[in-house]
């Protein structure tokens, strides 16, 4: 006889493992004397938050699964809250501490809800107010797993690659350069413009999953596939590569920068943005035990292209912002001289496959699913291959390698977009569900999976 218990369900045994996830990172981070994610986001009740807006995005989230008198409710309660800590805080002299001085409201309000599901609902109510806490959870724990991960990578990585994506990046004609010279001829107007766009990319992915799981409170179920999870994804899986393949950003390698930022005596040389690094032998370089790992691949560049690619439904003003988000992240990432041009290509790449895997997983695994991810993988790992142990073929042949790397990228663009395609006009392969015994009322269904 099936369990009625909710807890055995495949969402809460995916739950446990992302808390076993979390746990090993903040056990991993004591052993370098530093607080873990856990740690982090536990002080946030009671401190000032660093990730306020992204509280407040993650809260938003969770309302889905609420009515619209519940939402007004929610929001006002931790408004109220906020005010209470902020008067609080100004009555004892305590500064924010280099944090926010809102948010706590919001969290509050999050694991509000979470208690009321657990004593105050039952059923199919208890399950859909949790999946929203899960949701809204995840999405800030993401955030502090991300951090803890990039502290992890700068102890534990002593040398760096950037060498080697330097040199590949001739055969793109340098783009970190090019870039970071119009970007500081904008001035202070448009390197704010971009560094907003940049640090709220996650509230990005919360517009356009507010509007994907608008029917959520009304259907009482979530959709199989939407952005927040190919976020999460992107978030999980991309710092296990940083481990691989360490690299910190022409901006730390190659000077001080054009907005005083940099690596100092670390660097080769103080070459950014004015002068292209010369051809010269690649090798591994040592680095400062402080600056994060975490440019190939680009996470920023999947991240809004996962944003792009799940905008594109929606109406116009979503795509608008979608394909302004892209851009302006792009421009970003090489404009500060966080990343080179090869990571972006790494970064789209990755990000595709990434979305078809779980866009192939939701929708029941066939021939085209599995090729399309094997296509994508391939070449994500063709790409790191060549940037390590071939860097010095692509930059002496650049009008031959560089259209290749982008051939590479294009073909897995084209490969997603003509499968996917598919998939849109074909009806999807039947998926195996466990069954169900002819007694169990409609009410008793199992729900989707967030």
């Amino acid at each position: 006889m099936p369990s009625r218990i909710p807890f055995f369900r495949p969402w809460a045994v995916a739950a446990v493992a992302v808390g076993g996830f979390l746990l090993a990172l903040e056990i991993a981070a004591r052993r370098h004397g530093l607080p873990g994610p856990l740690t982090n986001q536990a002080r946030e009740v009671v401190f000032a938050p660093k990730s306020g807006p992204l509280l407040y995005a993650g809260m938003a989230l969770m309302t889905v699964v609420l009515t619209r008198r519940q939402r007004f409710v929610a929001a006002g309660a931790a408004v109220g809250i906020d005010v209470v800590f902020a008067l609080v805080r100004w009555a004892a002299g305590a500064g924010t501490g280099g944090g926010h001085c809102f948010g706590n409201g919001a969290l509050w309000v999050i694991l509000g809800c979470g208690v009321l599901a657990v004593t105050r609902r039952t059923g199919r109510e208890r399950v859909l107010l949790l999946k929203g806490v899960g949701l809204a959870l995840l999405l800030v724990a993401g955030r502090k797993a991300g951090d803890t991960w990039l502290l992890i990578t700068a102890k534990t990585r002593p040398f760096v690659l950037d060498q080697y994506v330097a040199t590949a990046d001739h055969a793109l004609g340098d783009p970190a350069w090019v870039v970071g010279r119009i970007v500081r001829a904008t001035g202070p107007v448009g390197a704010h413009l971009l560094d907003w766009v940049y640090i709220q990319l996650a509230v990005a992915a919360v517009l356009v999953a507010l509007y994907q799981l608008r029917h959520v409170a009304a259907e009482r179920r979530f959709p199989r596939h939407h952005v927040v999870r190919t976020f999460l994804a992107i978030g999980v899986l991309g710092p296990g590569i940083y481990m691989l393949f360490p690299v910190v950003g022409p901006v730390f390698a190659y000077g001080t920068g054009a907005f005083g930022t940099g690596g100092g005596h670390w660097a080769v040389a103080d070459l950014w943005p004015d002068t292209p690094p010369p051809h010269t032998v690649p090798q591994p370089m040592p680095y400062d035990g402080i600056t994060p790992r975490n440019c190939m691949p680009s996470l920023h560049t999947a991240w809004a292209t996962a944003i792009f690619v799940h905008s594109r439904k929606g109406p116009r003003f979503l795509r608008f912002a979608g394909t302004f988000w892209l851009i302006a992240t792009l421009t970003a990432t090489l404009g500060f001289g966080y990343h080179y041009g090869a990571d972006l290509v790494a970064g789209v790449v990755f990000a595709l496959t990434v979305e078809a895997a779980l866009r192939a997983h939701a929708r029941g695994w066939d021939r085209s699913g599995i090729q399309l991810v094997a296509h994508g993988t391939a070449v994500f790992a063709l790409l790191l291959v060549s940037y390590r142990y071939l860097s010095l073929e692509l930059a002496g042949q650049p009008w031959v390698f560089g259209p290749l790397i982008l051939l590479a990228m294009i073909s897995v663009v084209d490969a997603y977009l003509r499968t996917t395609g598919e998939w849109e006009r074909e009806p999807a392969p039947p998926r195996q569900t466990e069954p169900q015994p002819e007694s169990r009322r409609d009410g008793d269904r199992r729900l989707e999976p967030v």
